[in-house]
């Protein structure tokens, strides 16, 4: 048996709609399908429409790559446009936050209710009993309900992009290749002649793509210049253009680099890092140092919360999370948890928490689910 399919269930006719975005996971997710037996259909989602002509959409040449990888499959390939949906439901409030002062993950809430979501209904209505992406993550039946895993590979895992996911979702969804690792996948895709086999994996705002960011969130928001401070002495460094293009812990871009008479005992000139957004006062507070107290945080709090199982985890357990996705495994506990917030303390300081982030919680490989950080406090 091919061990690409080990971890697949054979699929005796089934069908199952798999999001095909022109990359090659999606791609080779629905090659797998295919060879396991599956009727494999392709959904190819249009989700912006804004400024579709210019050179950052890549809309044109992805849906070229989605339509090859049809052919060469041997599948149909449909495409929805789910612009409107996106408009309301993600990007409507990636713009809040951003105005709010915090900085929102588009990708998490992407998922919840676009790929997820709308597509997921769209799938259901062609008849299909489940739908598929290439994600990297794994869904497990367990005592009688579904667990999100994470990916097999480590440093391609998405799960922390996936953990609003329920459990009627999780129980119609698929990720073929959660079981491989990146270079199988790719070398999949070779052999079966795949033109995307080696297509440089996408970055960027989900379904927006990669822009000049300050340009871009300059279109929707008015831009509020305002100071920049030192958070220990509160002397004026500069200014900034506005709040919503800072982030806690952003190093580069703060344009005070190179201050006269900023330099320690030792004559050195410590690298500025952002700390703190006053929005009352429109000021942004910047300290010296990577490791600087006003960086790190013993615990935080977060709101709007969404569990996998549909119920919390347990208050005083040990837990790890992450509080971006980058970020290794971090060991925890959840100190307070109701349907509203939950308080999670962390067993060494963690490192720039930043308000409109997810912070996702983890026992081992099985992703419980987390929200979304409103507050941090400082470590003691």
């Amino acid at each position: 048996m091919n061990e690409a399919l080990a971890g697949i269930a054979p699929g005796n006719g089934e069908t199952v709609v798999v999001g095909m975005s022109g990359g090659v996971d999606s791609s080779v997710s629905a090659l797998l399908l295919k060879q396991a037996g599956y009727k494999v259909v392709g959904l190819f989602m249009k989700n912006w429409e804004d400024d579709d002509t210019d050179d950052y959409c890549s809309t044109r040449q992805d849906l070229i790559d989605a339509v090859s990888a049809a052919d060469v499959i041997g599948m149909e390939l449909e495409v929805v446009n789910f612009s409107a949906e996106y408009k309301d439901r993600v990007f409507a409030s990636f713009l809040r936050e951003y105005q709010a002062g915090r900085t929102p993950n588009p990708d998490v809430l992407c998922n919840a209710e676009i790929k997820f979501t709308a597509f997921l209904d769209h799938a259901m209505q062609l008849g299909a009993t489940r739908i598929a992406t290439g994600h990297y993550a794994q869904v497990r039946a367990f005592d009688g309900s579904f667990q999100l895993l994470k990916g097999e590979d480590g440093t391609k895992d998405q799960s922390y992009f996936l953990h609003r996911l329920n459990q009627a979702q999780l129980s119609r969804t698929m990720f073929p290749v959660g079981h491989l690792y990146k270079r199988d996948v790719r070398r999949i895709a070779a052999d079966a002649g795949l033109a995307n086999a080696a297509k440089k994996d996408s970055t960027g705002i989900c379904f927006v793509g990669e822009r000049p960011f300050r340009e871009f969130l300059q279109r929707y928001l008015p831009v509020t210049p305002g100071e920049i401070r030192d958070l220990d002495s509160d002397r004026v460094l500069g200014r900034h253009d506005g709040l919503m293009y800072h982030t806690i812990g952003q190093r580069k871009g703060l344009g005070i680099g190179g201050l006269k008479g900023m330099a320690d005992d030792a004559g050195e000139h410590e690298a500025w890092y952002s700390a703190r957004k006053d929005m009352e006062k429109n000021v942004l507070y910047v300290v010296r140092g990577h490791d600087h107290p006003a960086l790190l945080s013993g615990s935080l709090v977060a709101s709007d919360l969404s569990w996998v199982s549909g119920r919390p985890p347990h208050t005083h357990w040990v837990y790890a999370a992450k509080t971006r996705y980058r970020q290794p495994d971090a060991p925890c506990s959840i100190d307070a948890v109701d349907a509203s917030r939950c308080e999670i303390v962390f067993a060494e300081p963690q490192w720039a928490v930043t308000p409109g982030q997810s912070v996702v919680v983890y026992e081992s490989k099985v992703c419980l689910g987390g929200g979304i950080i409103t507050g941090a406090k400082p470590a003691a």
